[in-house]
């Protein structure tokens, strides 16, 4: 039986996500919703990396003019810094599957275009053992809490990891990242997302090279889109370890 939510803020009262002060309901608390760094200003219309002015157009930065991605578009809510990686850190390590429902409502507003033209939520796999080791897949909880949110159908199996590989976070660099996670994933069942506009979901954009990785066996499957959504991207080269 399920209690009412009114009953369970008695029970559990409802703290920020970031700090733990007492909050009216799930969120940041106005000093810490104050410190973060919601990405919703001008960016990159491919990779979504924020720009420091508006400019006129469609326009891509640097990085996606010299290699276009393999993905399509994607967007994240937030500057991954010390202001935000507490929270995050919290949903993927520290078992506060509690978050996920008030991170699903800021994925819907912030990705409610990229929402509106997709067919399928997929999230960024584990590999089996890291996913037994850990007990749950942060990714896959937030698409589950999405998915209920917004009705768009979300597909936990479609994407697999097919090898294990080192932490993206202990990679030294933006290439031994692409080096990591080459290969490492693959479609079991093809027909799952042949000629579907897949959105990708994942907790952390740091280089892409996970997306960009999950984008490619999407698309060797015949997916006809893949977009990316994401809690929070890397802005400066000092917050990439996670």
């Amino acid at each position: 039986m399920r209690l009412p939510a009114q009953i369970l803020d008695l029970l559990f009262p409802p703290q920020c996500m970031a700090c733990r002060a007492p909050v009216g309901e799930a969120g940041l608390c106005a000093p810490c919703w104050s410190a973060v760094t919601f990405l919703d200003g001008p960016c990159c219309q491919c990779c979504g990396l924020p720009f420091p002015v508006a400019l006129d157009g469609e326009n891509l930065c640097a990085a996606c003019l010299a290699v276009p991605p393999a993905f399509d578009a994607a967007r994240a809510i937030l500057a991954y810094d010390g202001h935000s990686k507490g929270a995050i850190l919290a949903l993927k390590h520290a078992d506060r599957l509690d978050l996920a429902p008030a991170f699903a409502r800021w994925l819907a507003r912030t990705g409610k275009d990229l929402l509106a033209d997709s067919d399928l939520l997929v999230p960024v796999p584990l590999h089996p053992w890291r996913l037994w080791r850990r007990r749950y897949n942060q990714a896959a909880e937030l698409a589950r809490a999405l998915s209920r949110m917004t009705g768009l159908a979300c597909d936990t199996a479609a994407l697999a990891r097919s090898r294990a590989t080192p932490s993206q976070g202990a990679m030294p660099s933006a290439r031994a990242r692409r080096r990591n996670v080459q290969r490492a994933f693959r479609v079991p069942v093809p027909a799952r997302v042949a000629g579907k506009r897949v959105l990708l979901l994942d907790d952390v954009l740091t280089t892409g090279a996970t997306a960009q990785a999950c984008a490619r066996a999407l698309k060797r499957a015949g997916a006809a889109q893949v977009r990316v959504l994401a809690l929070a991207r890397v802005v400066k080269a000092s917050d990439m370890l996670i």
